[in-house]
């Protein structure tokens, strides 16, 4: 059965897997045994893990945002959450 719970970027890789990923590659970096170029090669894939990571999740955000408000939301605006609103 397919993962519906993160869509898969063009790596194939869910966002879950990536985040993963990226979690071992800091783990790899923070030991000490590890040579130097090793360690640059890890940041560096780490980076441009993190940087497809933060689009992927602004993408995310901005459809939670239209869902909440609807189609002619305008970007950056706060959600009516009145239904979540439990004071009453």
């Amino acid at each position: 059965m397919a993962k519906t719970s993160a869509k898969s970027n063009e790596s194939g890789k869910t966002l879950e897997q990536r985040l993963e990923r990226l979690e071992t590659l800091g783990e790899d970096i923070r030991r000490t045994d590890i040579p130097l170029d090793d360690a640059l090669k890890a940041f560096e894939e780490g980076i441009k893990l993190a940087r497809s990571l933060e689009k992927d999740l602004e993408k995310i955000q901005n459809r939670i945002e239209i869902l909440m408000n609807g189609a002619d939301a305008k970007p950056g605006e706060t959600p009516d959450l009145e239904l979540f609103d439990t004071n009453e």
